[in-house]
């Protein structure tokens, strides 16, 4: 009897399925849950063993549809919205502590967590509206990968557009590597990304007084219908859905104790990978915006959208053909590293909505069939001319679907009886719920300049 009682009150404290509707089911990405061993004699050596999944959660903050909207925005209005860029990574850092939060206490990711608190009739509106957000990340993605093989190796859009698909052979043989692998092709990636734009930045020379003032903020982003449009595209693009679902995930993916230190320990580092991890993203989001600034804005280029136009306009405006090169390599990093991104989301949205477990590579390819149909058809009906936009419009319906997830996600990890001694700390609750108030009413605000005027 005094064995049952203190597994019944470690349950408590360590967050057990005491507040739940349903039972937990399987682990989320179960092929790799507890798979990666965190055991250190050194704080040093427990702390780099919980590294990883924080970057694989920044790739989705710089993929190529955040490069369309802070190119759009830096070439427009110069400096003005690089607040936005730091005020959607602030929120993003809330946020996905509060991811990282709830799959420890509660060992269940974002998507299982909604399966096993909602009834059905609010779980599977959830479920969709992950799903049309993945495939608006994939979309965004599909035509990132295209435009960078085409800059690189001339290859047509359209076929380019095909190629992607080919990318889930990648995927699957990282996975059989193991994660840790997986992990390091993506900051290798990162680190690649890092270096083409440092050199560009260099030479684009940026002026340093008007880059500081635009960390400021203005309410004349929210006064113009067309900054507020971008605003919300690189919000959309920064604060992504999926990533809320993978990041609760993938922690998982590391060999924790079930003890509520070892739980509050995994919580920590948890943390502090992901914070770091996104603080290196805002400077790469605040990299592309800087080098529209610096370079398009400056010389009176203001309605740079498209990727291509933006690689031919650098070597002119920046005085070296290195810059294109850079530019196009870059981009088609991004595009690969945020595939990859993608494709556990979507299984792990997949897996935790419907507890359907499909192989990895018959997920992706329903997954990237279904981006790169709209895909296919702007390039080969408007060619490269539409695919900016398309990009940008892609980022919106992000920010669009961003309450879907981030109302649950404060809802659970407000709640004592879901999360026991692992609650969020009030302070954490009411910043998150203001986030989630934020992009509420900045959605609704531009739904009506977009169908009232």
């Amino acid at each position: 009897m005094l064995n049952k009682l203190d597994r019944d009150l470690q349950g408590v404290l360590a967050g057990d399925a005491k507040g739940w509707r349903r039972a937990r089911g399987d682990a989320p990405l179960s092929e790799v849950n507890r798979t990666i061993s965190v055991r250190g004699a050194t704080v040093g050596r427990r702390l780099v063993a919980f590294l990883g999944p924080g970057y694989l959660i920044a790739v989705g903050y710089m993929d190529p549809g955040n490069w369309a909207t802070s190119l759009a925005g830096g070439s427009k209005f110069g400096y003005t919205l690089l607040v936005v860029a730091l005020i959607s990574n602030i929120m993003a850092i809330i946020l996905q502590a509060l991811c990282a939060r709830l799959a420890i206490a509660s060992g269940r990711d974002l998507a299982q967590a909604c399966r096993d608190a909602y009834p059905p009739w609010a779980a599977y509106p959830l479920w969709l509206a992950a799903e049309v957000a993945i495939i608006a990340t994939d979309i965004a993605e599909v035509i990132g990968t295209a435009i960078g093989l085409n800059l690189l190796f001339g290859i047509p859009l359209e076929i380019g557009v095909l190629l992607t698909a080919l990318d889930v052979f990648l995927i699957l043989y990282l996975q059989r590597l193991g994660f840790r692998f997986l992990e390091a092709f993506i900051i290798t990636l990162l680190g690649v990304i890092t270096a083409c734009f440092a050199i560009q930045i260099a030479l684009a020379n940026p002026e340093l007084g008007p880059l500081i003032r635009g960390f400021a903020p203005t309410t004349e982003i929210v006064r113009n219908p067309e900054m507020l449009y971008l605003a919300m595209g690189i919000l959309g693009a920064t604060v992504m859905p999926h990533n809320l679902y993978l990041h609760s995930a993938i922690v998982q993916t590391r060999a924790y104790g079930e003890t509520l230190p070892a739980k509050r320990e995994a919580l920590k580092y948890a943390t502090i990978d992901s914070t770091i991890a996104l603080m290196f993203a805002l400077l790469i989001n605040a990299a592309i915006l800087i080098l529209a600034a610096a370079s398009f804005h400056k010389a009176g280029h203001t309605e740079v959208v498209e990727l291509g136009q933006a690689q031919a306009l650098l070597a002119p405006l920046l005085g070296s053909s290195l810059a294109p090169i850079l530019f196009g390599l870059a981009l088609l990093c991004c595009g690969l590293s945020s595939t990859v991104t993608a494709t556990l989301a979507g299984q792990a949205v997949m897996e935790g909505f419907l507890d359907i477990r499909l192989p990895a590579w018959l997920r992706r390819l329903i997954t990237r069939a279904i981006a790169i149909m709209p895909a296919a058809g702007v390039t080969l009906i408007y060619g490269e001319a539409e695919t900016g936009k398309l990009l940008i419009l892609s980022q919106v319906i992000l920010s669009l679907q961003l309450p879907f997830a981030i109302v649950p996600l404060v809802q659970f990890t407000a709640d004592r009886a879901k999360m026991g001694a692992l609650v969020a700390p009030r302070w954490l609750v009411a910043s998150a719920a203001a986030i989630a108030a934020i992009i509420i009413a900045l959605n609704l605000k531009l739904l009506w300049h977009q169908f009232v005027g």
